[in-house]
Formats: structure tokens, C-alpha cells, sequence
């Protein structure tokens, strides 16, 4: 109990003696410092005393789905600093391979009295995974915000950047640079924003919707997106548009295991541009997602939700940029 004061009372920036009187219920304690105390037993992983639980925290998760594509610790960065702006404290919840999960995640979160919660690439983008815990959300009233598509029927409010547009504009680019076998490294079945790209490609390019000679799907690693890149190089494609910055990285190394080269043989297009994507060899042309407008957007709706202002349950579409690197060039033979 004594080291739990000490903790709480630290990181709140008061004394222990003002931790006991709080978590005691005693009056004499400005709503400010019992906030603080509050949020700060939760951030620190405490369980409230039982007369506290009722109320929510001024505390929001953020479920992401990994740390090691540049993308998403570059919307933590966004969302906590926008968060903080707003008065409430972040907590970031980063999934990793064998460890907690995102429903663990959601119980945690659940059990720690959070405001609401920012989801960004979770199992709401993917049709056939389970969203049980998404519900669980929903039964209990909790505010949410879903980043990039997401499950039409979980009917959480949604900021997204807009795949339609991104697809025209890498494969208008790559069209202006005479190439005419144009292939996609897109995410798994069911996944939602690479569903949309799919069909964006097929209005684009005029595919019928079972050619999939041009089309190889990946998880959202560099090596699983080296073996899909390797079958489309090896059909004939000389433009390569794909789903994220990552799997772009994986698509030249399978250009360049094939002993062709980018962009002279192969041009490949990304999708995120993502951190440190200018020092890539070559520098990667890629398609921006606006991180910072979206995360802003994000906690913005949540925050909305959270002061009682009502639901927007449309969608928010935000467009992307094409920016043009050395990874793209005029096809072979022009």
C-alpha cells in the first residue's frame, strides 16, 4: 500500500497524504488534484477502490496493432499530443506477436474506467475476424473511434483516408509513364481498406472482378510481401501499386532477387510514406496518408462523443497525396 502511495503520489505531483484522503473518499481535495490522482492510478495500472470505479477516467486508449511500421508510432504521436491538449491522458496499447491481444486490451481498458478508445488497423478492418469486444464496447455506451474503415456493421464512427483516390492517383502515375501491366500487393482477404483499393483498381483499370492475375495478397510484412511481389514480377508487371510503405520495401527486394531493377525494369508505388521513406534506395514514391489531419480528426470525434455531443456515425474521408520519389520511372522500353 505504502509503495502505492508513493507511486501515485508521484506521478500526480502531490503529496501521499493527498492520495489517501482521495482514494478514501475525504473532502478537502480540489476536483483537479482528484482527477490527477485518479488518472494517475490508472496510467500506473491500479485498480480504483470500489466507490471510485463508477466513474470514468479522464484516460483514452489507443489500440494499435504493432510499433514497428513507421505509420502508426507516428499516429501515437499525433493522438497522445492532441489528446493531452484536450485535458485527457493517453494510454497506448501496441499489440504484439504471442502477447496480449486487442480483446485483452479492450478488457483492460474496460476494467481501468477509460473515457473512450481510438482504434487504429485492428480486427474491425478485417470481415471475418471475430468483433465480439467491439461490442463490448458498444454495450456499455463506451465512445470510439475507428482510423482506416472498418466493419459497416460495428457502426462506430470512422476517419479514413480515401483508397479510391489513392489508387487513381498512383495508377494514373504510373499510367502517364507508359506502363500497362500494373499489378497490386494488397493486404489479406477480407481486409477492408485493401478491399477498396481492389475495387478502386477495378474501375480504374477496367479489370474484370475475378482477374486476379494482377493481384497478390500479403500480410502486412516485408518477407510476405516479397513472395507475392516475386509471382507478379514474374508474370509480366512492370508497375507494382501496394498497400502500405511496407510492403512496398518487400516488393523491391523481390525485384531486386530477381535480378531486375528499380525503377528501371520495375516501378513501385507505397502507401502511407511513412517515416524515413526519403532514405530508402531507391527514395520510395508512395502515396501520403494526412496522419496528422486524421489523428486530429480522431480525437476530436471521441472527444465529441465523450462531452455528450452526439454520434457522427458517417464516415470521415480524408484524401491522400501522391509523392513522387526515385522508386517509380517510365516503363522499359520508353
Amino acid at each position: 500500500m505504502t509503495k502505492r502511495l508513493t507511486e501515485v503520489a508521484k506521478k500526480a505531483g502531490v503529496s501521499e497524504a493527498t492520495v489517501s484522503r482521495v482514494l478514501n473518499g475525504r473532502d478537502g481535495v480540489s476536483e483537479a488534484t482528484r482527477t490527477a490522482v485518479l488518472t494517475a492510478l490508472d496510467v500506473l495500472g491500479y485498480e480504483r477502490p470500489t466507490k471510485l470505479r463508477g466513474e470514468r477516467a479522464r484516460l483514452v486508449g489507443l489500440v494499435l496493432p504493432e510499433l514497428q511500421n513507421p505509420i502508426f508510432p507516428a499516429l501515437a504521436e499525433v493522438v497522445t499530443g492532441t489528446l493531452a491538449q484536450r485535458g485527457y491522458t493517453p494510454a497506448l496499447c501496441a499489440r504484439t506477436i504471442g502477447g496480449v491481444s486487442e480483446m485483452d486490451y479492450v478488457e483492460m481498458l474496460l476494467d481501468h474506467q477509460v473515457s473512450g478508445v481510438i482504434f487504429a488497423g485492428g480486427s474491425y478492418a478485417l470481415a471475418d475476424a471475430r468483433h465480439d469486444h467491439y461490442r463490448r464496447l458498444t454495450d456499455r455506451g463506451l465512445p470510439v473511434v475507428l482510423v482506416n474503415a472498418g466493419v459497416d456493421e460495428l457502426g462506430f464512427p470512422r476517419v479514413s483516408t480515401d483508397d479510391a483516390v489513392a489508387v487513381e492517383q498512383a495508377y494514373g502515375h504510373l499510367r502517364s509513364l507508359g506502363h500497362e501491366r500494373i499489378g497490386m500487393v494488397l493486404g489479406p482477404e477480407g481486409h477492408v481498406p485493401s478491399r477498396r483499393k481492389l475495387d478502386a483498381m477495378i474501375r480504374a483499370a477496367g479489370w474484370d472482378e475475378g482477374d486476379a492475375e494482377c493481384v497478390e495478397r500479403s500480410s502486412f510484412s516485408m518477407e510476405g510481401a516479397r513472395v507475392a511481389a516475386t509471382k507478379l514480377v514474374e508474370r509480366g508487371v512492370t508497375g507494382i501499386i501496394c498497400a502500405s510503405d511496407v510492403l512496398a520495401l518487400g516488393t523491391i527486394r523481390a525485384a531486386r532477387r530477381l535480378g531486375r531493377s528499380v525503377p528501371a525494369d520495375i516501378s513501385v508505388v507505397g502507401f502511407d510514406d511513412s517515416a524515413f521513406m526519403t532514405c530508402t534506395d531507391p527514395p520510395l514514391t508512395t502515396v501520403r496518408q494526412p496522419i496528422e489531419t486524421m489523428g486530429q480528426a480522431a480525437v476530436d470525434l471521441l472527444v465529441t462523443q465523450i462531452e455528450g455531443a452526439g454520434v457522427l456515425h458517417d464516415e470521415l474521408l480524408f484524401e491522400p497525396e501522391l509523392v513522387v520519389r526515385g522508386s517509380t520511372a517510365p516503363a522499359p522500353g520508353r
